[in-house]
């Protein structure tokens, strides 16, 4: 059986749990140690889909809220985005989908998922329902997830890897 290899960068500002939703879905684990990636990260983790291994390529890119030359190169030839946003802190949404849309500008549309972070704070949680609605009425895959405890985490990329196992299989 052939592998889909596939690069899918995980973007979103700084301090969301970019780092951290990776560590949960790689290799089960959470830490409280809050460490900045600098630069980019690289974590891989095969997965089946439909009957269809598919290799994903994981690059942590650091959290930004606008995209530099050097991010932006670390974004070409991307499969997917995990799009990450911090529900206790709802200006990070907006930034997320900012970085999104200068992502579609500068390499076209891909497939991605967006993951709303830190469900595990539901009592600080800053995202109301209805911006998440939109998102979806909008056609966006939107999940609620805690790296922390590992809610939605595996389910949200699981979608992603759906989505590019789908595309593979109408081109």
């Amino acid at each position: 059986m052939d592998v889909l290899t596939c690069k899918i960068c995980i973007v979103g500002d700084f301090a969301v749990g970019k780092t951290s939703t990776v560590a949960r879905f790689v290799h089960n684990v959470f830490s409280e140690k809050y460490l900045t990636t600098v630069g980019v990260k690289i974590d891989t983790r095969k997965l089946s889909v439909d009957g269809a291994e598919i290799k994903m390529i994981i690059w942590d890119i650091a959290g930004t809220d606008r995209f530099s030359a050097v991010e932006f190169s670390y974004l070409r030839g991307a499969s997917g985005y995990l799009v990450v946003a911090d529900g206790s802190r709802s200006h990070t949404l907006d930034v997320a989908e900012r970085l999104v849309q200068e992502a579609r500008e500068r390499y076209g549309a891909v497939p991605q998922v967006f993951l709303i972070n830190k469900f595990d704070l539901q009592d600080e949680w800053e995202v109301p329902d209805e911006r998440v609605e939109q998102l979806r009425d909008g056609g966006e895959s939107v999940f609620l997830t805690s790296a922390k405890s590992g809610v939605c985490v595996d389910e949200a990329i699981h979608a992603l890897a759906d989505m590019l196992v789908a595309q593979q299989g109408d081109q």
